[in-house]
């Protein structure tokens, strides 16, 4: 089987429909509760609490699953205010911070591969986080408040830690298991190599420095650059080469998508413009729900799916226009070539710590 046919190749067994009409039943609720009080802004903070708190769940007895949650969805709290702060901000402090929040997340694998995969929510959700809140105070007619943004991540949290009781007492009272099995949930803790210190510092130092390429040099749209590397990027060094490969795949084609999708409101006004933005909400909140859905049928569809339904609404406030697409696709490249040039490194690091002689004690 060829390079290509690896990355689309399709596990049957891998597809969970029931988990991801869950999530869309779920997460219709903030989406129209925002839309009554007319507070969209609110929605993509409200649905990551969700997405990310279902993908968090550790599954067992149900006190367990509720309080991990709890301190998931309360360490996101702090970020959300955090990236929600600091957003609006000189893009110096945003540079320093996106280092920060990613070196710890990688270095956060010594704790485990379960606390490590949370970590990286968590540091993903941050890098969203800055561009939305970078988009948002361009608007004048546009008010986001850091507790409101707060609230609202802690509200998506919340609400699955309420689909998860409803449905622990459907079913007597009895353990469930993890809604995401097929994460990870190795908690055994990892000595702290050399390799692995290096690997963090170069992928937060890559992070950062698509940051303060962005907001350094004000580029129109430029916050697509971080959003497209961190997807693309690979995460630790022990991930395979395929699953890399995939993610840079995913990439492409969810900025691809959210592109193209981003083009049917341009130059459009009024009413119009007002129907078109609530059917890509929509739409965004469908392609979450087929990530929570295919996530382990085929990891490049999933990638693509939660990158082109962040890009969408991370781009709603913004007007679009047809020149916006040029630069949509330029940052996207731009962030997925340098989400290539980290695989590359990493490749190159796991090849010499293999040559390097061993130790002596």
């Amino acid at each position: 089987m060829n390079g290509l046919a690896k990355v689309f190749e399709i596990e049957p067994a891998g597809v969970n429909w029931p988990r991801a009409v869950a999530f869309l039943d779920a997460g219709l609720v903030p989406l129209f509760v925002f839309w009554a009080i007319g507070h969209e802004q609110y929605i993509l903070s409200a649905l990551f609490g969700l997405l990310f708190s279902a993908l968090c769940d550790p599954g067992g007895r149900y006190r367990q699953r509720a309080s991990r949650i709890s301190i998931f969805a309360l360490i996101g709290a702090g970020v959300t205010a955090l990236g929600f702060e600091i957003g609006a901000d000189a893009w110096g402090r945003l540079v320093l911070a996106s280092f920060a929040v990613t070196l710890v997340a990688g270095l956060a694998i010594t704790l485990g591969l379960r606390r490590f995969v949370d970590a990286l929510l968590l540091n993903i959700w941050f890098i969203v986080a800055i561009a939305l809140a970078s988009n948002l105070q361009q608007h004048a007619r546009i008010t986001s408040y850091i507790w409101a943004q707060v609230l609202a991540w802690t509200g998506g949290a919340a609400l699955w830690i309420a689909v998860t009781f409803a449905w622990w007492l459907i079913r007597g009272r009895a353990d469930s298991h993890r809604p995401f099995a097929e994460i990870p949930g190795d908690i055994s803790r990892k000595k702290l190599t050399r390799p692995l210190i290096v690997f963090a510092v170069i992928r937060a130092l890559v992070i950062s420095g698509t940051v303060a390429l962005a907001f350094g040099l004000d580029l129109s749209y430029g916050y697509w650059i971080p959003i497209a590397a961190m997807i693309a990027m690979k995460p630790s060094l022990e991930q395979a080469m395929l699953v890399a490969a995939q993610r840079l795949v995913g990439a492409a084609i969810g900025a691809a998508a959210a592109t193209l999708l981003l083009l049917i409101p341009a130059n459009e006004h009024g009413l119009k413009l007002f129907t078109v933005r609530h059917g890509l909400e929509i739409v965004a909140l469908v392609l979450f729900m087929h990530g929570a859905g295919i996530r382990f049928w085929n990891y490049t569809l999933y990638t693509a799916a939660i990158a082109a339904g962040v890009l969408i609404l991370v781009d709603l406030p913004q007007p679009s226009h047809y020149s916006a697409e040029g630069y949509r696709v330029l940052w996207t490249l731009c962030g997925v070539g340098i989400g290539l040039f980290v695989m590359l490194s990493a490749a190159l690091l796991t090849r010499l710590t293999a040559k390097a002689p061993p130790q002596p004690t």
